[in-house]
């Protein structure tokens, strides 16, 4: 993807993949842009065995742990302010800004806009 839309601390739903995780919802915690996936919080969990060993002052750390996996960014939607998926769309906001010095320049903003209600995310 040229530009992933959705951004660390979005509230997603997942809309394909598994029975289990199939319209859950829940927080981005990691955009993986290399790779097109994200990592949902509760979503794609995964149990991963890992070695105990001691760690610091004696304690025991590893065995079974569960953790989030990646799911592709395709599979997930962000929720609307109204709790229903929608589409992302970008508008550019033409404004002025003024410098130090006191003269103005012309700036343009990129805003997140929702499809399905027109409103700013």
């Amino acid at each position: 993807m040229a530009g992933t839309r959705i951004r660390k601390g979005d509230t997603v739903q997942v809309i394909a993949g598994r029975r289990e995780d199939r319209n859950k919802k829940g927080t981005v915690l990691a955009v993986l842009r290399d790779s097109d996936k994200v990592i949902v919080e509760g979503i794609n969990r995964v149990k991963r065995h890992t070695r105990v060993t001691e760690g610091q002052r004696g304690a025991k750390e590893g065995g079974i742990i569960t953790k989030e996996a990646p799911i592709h960014i395709s599979k997930v939607m962000v929720v609307d302010a109204d709790g229903k998926p929608t589409r992302i769309g970008v508008r550019e906001e033409r404004g002025s800004k003024t410098r130090p010095d006191g003269t103005s320049y012309d700036t343009t903003r990129r805003v997140r806009v929702s499809k399905r209600t027109g409103k700013d995310l």
